[in-house]
C-alpha cells in the first residue's frame, strides 16, 4: 500500500488501549500501518496530571504519524470521572489537529475513552478488541461503568469493527451489526530467521536443544499451571514479556528460578527475531475465561510466521483460524498434563523446510496489511490507489 508524498489535510485519529510506546499490540499495528495511506494521530490513554502529564503531550513518532498523550485529572478512570477525562481528551485531539495544520476527518475508539465525538462530521469507527466488562479486572475499571461506555460508543459510532467471533454477538447484542477485523501478523518480518542474531542474556548451548517459548505479555490472563507443566517435562522454556506486578506473586519468581527456565523481561518488537530464533514451539496458554474467550492473541500467527509450532490453548479465535495440524491445542479438561504432553510432540516433530513453508504461508493469510484494508474500507480510505492518502469526506 502506497503513501502519497505531499501535504494532505485529512487526519485519522487512533485512540489506542495502549500507550504507543507500550507492548506492541493490534492498536500500535494498525496505527502504524494506516499512517502508510493516511496522516494518524495516535492518541494514548490519558495520563493523570499527578504523573506530570500536561493538558495534552503531542509529539511526532516519524513523518505522517504523530502521539498525543492526553491528561486526565486525579481519579479520571472513576465512574463519573472518566466521561469528564474523555471530553478533556477529545479537546485535546481537537488542540493537537489545530497545532499540526489537519482537519480531522476520521476517528478510531479502540480503549475504554470515549473519543468517537473529538470531530463532528468525522467518519468514526468503534474497534472492539477485547471484551472490556469481562477484564474490568485487569483494566482495572469496574465493569458496570465499562459496560455503560460501551454501549454508549456501540451507539454512537458509524460503524463498529470486532477483533474475534465471539464480539460479533456482543456487538449483536446492543443491536449493532459488526465487521470482523482480527489481528494479524508481519509475515514479513521473520525471514532468514536463523541468522537472527543470538540474544545475549539466552545462553548458547540452548542452540540444537529443543525450545519452548512464550511471547507476550504475562498477567492474569495466562495459566502459570501450563507453563509450570512444560518446565516439570524438562523441556527448556524461554519467557519473553513484562509481567504485571500483580500477577503470581509466589508461584511466578519460583518458576523463573527454576534451572531451565529463562525470563528475559520485556524486550523491543524489533528484537523479537533473536528470540523467535531461539524458541521451537511457540506457547498460548491461557486460561479458559470470558475475557480470553473473546480474544484474538497475536503470538499465534506470529510464532506461525516465524515458521515455528504451535501448542494453545482452546480459545474460539484458534477454531476460526481453521489452521489443521499447524496448531496443537488442549481443552481445559486435559489439565496441565496435557498442555504439557502436546508441548513434548511438537518438539519431537522435525522443523523440515516444507513445514517451516506451510506454517509461514498460512500466516501470510493473516497480515496486517490485509486487516489494515478492511478497517480502511470501513472508513472510505482508499487503500489501493497510490495517489490516495486522504479519508473520504461524508
Amino acid at each position: 500500500m502506497a503513501r502519497r508524498e505531499g501535504p494532505v489535510n485529512g487526519l485519522l485519529v487512533y485512540a489506542g488501549g495502549t500507550a504507543y510506546d507500550g507492548v506492541k499490540g493490534t492498536d500500535q499495528q494498525m496505527a502504524d500501518r494506516l499512517s502508510g495511506l493516511v496522516d494518524v494521530l495516535y492518541v494514548d490513554p490519558p495520563r493523570s496530571m499527578l504523573s506530570g502529564a500536561r493538558r495534552g503531550e503531542l509529539s511526532t513518532v516519524r513523518k505522517g504519524l504523530w502521539r498525543l498523550t492526553p491528561a486526565a485529572p486525579p481519579g479520571g478512570y472513576r465512574p463519573g470521572m472518566d466521561r469528564i477525562t474523555a471530553a478533556l481528551a477529545r479537546r485535546a485531539v481537537r488542540r493537537a489537529a489545530r497545532a499540526l495544520g489537519r482537519r480531522v476527518t476520521a476517528v478510531i475508539a479502540s480503549g475504554s475513552i470515549d473519543i468517537l465525538g473529538a470531530a463532528p462530521g468525522a467518519r468514526t469507527l468503534r474497534y472492539i478488541t477485547d471484551d472490556l466488562t469481562a477484564g474490568a479486572s485487569l483494566i482495572g475499571m469496574a465493569p458496570g461503568q465499562l459496560a455503560r461506555t460501551e454501549a454508549r460508543m456501540a451507539a454512537r459510532a458509524d460503524r463498529i469493527a470486532v477483533v474475534s467471533p465471539g464480539l460479533v454477538s456482543r456487538a449483536g447484542s446492543m443491536g449493532r451489526e459488526a465487521t470482523l477485523v482480527p489481528n494479524g501478523c508481519d509475515s514479513g518480518a521473520y525471514a532468514d530467521l536463523d541468522a537472527a542474531t543470538w540474544p545475549e542474556d539466552l545462553p548458547a548451548e540452548l542452540a540444537g536443544t529443543p525450545v519452548a517459548g512464550f511471547v507476550g505479555h504475562i498477567n492474569g490472563r495466562i495459566d502459570i499451571a501450563l507453563l509450570e507443566a512444560v518446565a516439570d517435562a524438562g523441556h527448556p522454556l524461554v519467557l519473553v514479556g513484562p509481567r504485571s506486578e500483580r500477577y503470581e506473586p509466589e508461584r511466578f519468581p519460583a518458576l523463573v528460578n527454576r534451572p531451565g527456565v529463562y525470563w528475559v523481561g520485556r524486550k523491543p518488537y524489533e528484537s523479537l527475531r533473536s528470540y523467535l530464533r531461539v524458541i521451537d514451539v511457540g506457547l498460548t496458554p491461557y486460561t479458559d475465561s470470558a475475557f480470553n474467550r473473546a480474544s484474538f492473541p497475536l503470538k499465534t500467527l506470529e510464532y506461525l510466521a516465524a515458521g515455528r509450532g504451535v501448542v494453545s490453548t482452546d480459545l474460539p479465535a484458534t477454531h476460526w483460524l481453521d489452521a489443521g495440524d499447524l496448531i496443537r491445542t488442549t481443552s481445559t479438561e486435559g489439565g496441565p498434563e496435557a498442555f504439557a504432553g502436546a508441548v513434548t510432540a511438537e518438539l519431537a516433530t522435525a522443523r523440515t523446510a516444507a513445514l517451516v513453508g506451510r506454517r509461514r504461508a498460512f500466516a501470510a493469510l493473516h497480515d496486517w496489511n490485509e486487516r489494515v484494508r478492511l478497517i480502511a474500507e470501513l472508513l472510505g480510505i482508499d487503500s489501493t490507489s497510490q495517489a490516495s492518502k486522504e479519508v473520504a469526506g461524508r
